[in-house]
């Protein structure tokens, strides 16, 4: 697939118009499948369970490569040539569906709006587009930390492991990669699904396991071209990049921290760049910045190398 045209165009078309209506969006149509599969789900056998949760994990990631070729399939349909105009054009459409950039900077303006007019309430009510944990007991700092947070993060989950699974197996790996990764965000934690989505939770870890670091890379460099404290996002992370229980969590995070300077922390969990000051709702903007630098330049590296990927082929 030629990246140097399918990836802009899907980027564009994100930026333009964000996310469809859940109606004609794949992954919205996955997550109603798997809630249905999960309220036939077993209960109180550990072991049912998990083959239960197993099953469910492989048959999503089997289903997420249909659309893919359904895709690859239409676009070729009317031309052998192995790029067409529809060809770029269906792929495009379907790969800006994998990832939300827009989608992901409106959800942490939003938190920042509420509490910038002190409507707290309304803040926790956004900032679950973003977290899964409880936000009703959260402050104004705690509910800024969270959503700087899950900015950091969801860089990761939301574009670039897409991405890069789109660039190593072309539109089934990005399908795939958002199956498990929705999966996970479903029923892989602790709890009343500790059993039933501990396979899709470790098979999301693995699957993060390369794009978190790359995330944390990024969003390094993207603090030198900010001009926020790029050293302290590299020293941060090296340090208290192990303090999350998620293995890949960690990294982004405590890079976005050190990039501000400010103490992220959920209570009884951890803390990250514990010298750091107390976050505030202004600081919600600029790690917003920071995420979209980092996206930017995650696009035009991933640009660049398709363009020499194809120059090779070209010359052998």
């Amino acid at each position: 697939m030629n990246n140097t045209l399918i990836l802009p165009l899907a980027v564009l078309l994100d930026l333009l118009f964000g996310d469809p209506p859940n109606a004609f969006h794949p992954v919205a149509w996955f997550g109603k499948i798997a809630r249905a599969l999960e309220r036939r789900a077993p209960r109180d056998n550990p072991r049912a369970e998990l083959v239960y949760g197993a099953g469910m994990t492989a048959c999503g990631i089997a289903l997420a490569a249909l659309p893919a070729f359904v895709v690859r399939a239409l676009a070729r349909k009317r031309s052998d040539k192995s790029l067409t105009t529809s060809h770029v054009l269906l792929t495009a459409v379907a790969l800006k569906t994998t990832f939300a950039w827009r989608g992901l900077i409106r959800a942490g303006k939003d938190v920042q709006r509420d509490l910038e007019t002190r409507a707290a309430d309304a803040a926790r009510d956004d900032l679950r587009a973003l977290v899964s944990r409880d936000t009703r007991e959260l402050d104004a700092s705690q509910l800024s930390a969270a959503a700087i947070e899950s900015l950091a993060e969801n860089a990761g989950d939301s574009f670039v492991a897409p991405l890069f699974y789109y660039y190593l197996f072309g539109l089934p790996g990005a399908f795939a990669y958002r199956v498990v990764n929705t999966l996970d965000s479903m029923i892989g934690y602790h709890g009343r699904y500790e059993f039933l989505g501990k396979v899709a939770a470790r098979v999301d870890d693995v699957l993060n396991f390369v794009p978190a670091r790359l995330t944390a890379l990024l969003l390094v460099i993207a603090a030198r071209l900010t001009r926020d404290d790029a050293r302290r996002a590299w020293e941060t992370m090296r340090c208290d990049h192990a303090r999350t229980e998620s293995p890949n969590a960690g990294y982004p995070m405590s890079a976005m921290a050190g990039a501000l300077d400010v103490r992220l922390e959920k209570v009884g969990h951890y803390r990250l760049n514990e010298n750091g000051r107390a976050p505030q709702p202004r600081d919600i903007q600029r790690a917003a910045r920071i995420v979209s630098v980092a996206l930017g330049v995650a696009v035009i590296l991933s640009i660049l190398v398709g363009a020499r990927d194809q120059i090779l082929n070209r010359k052998s």
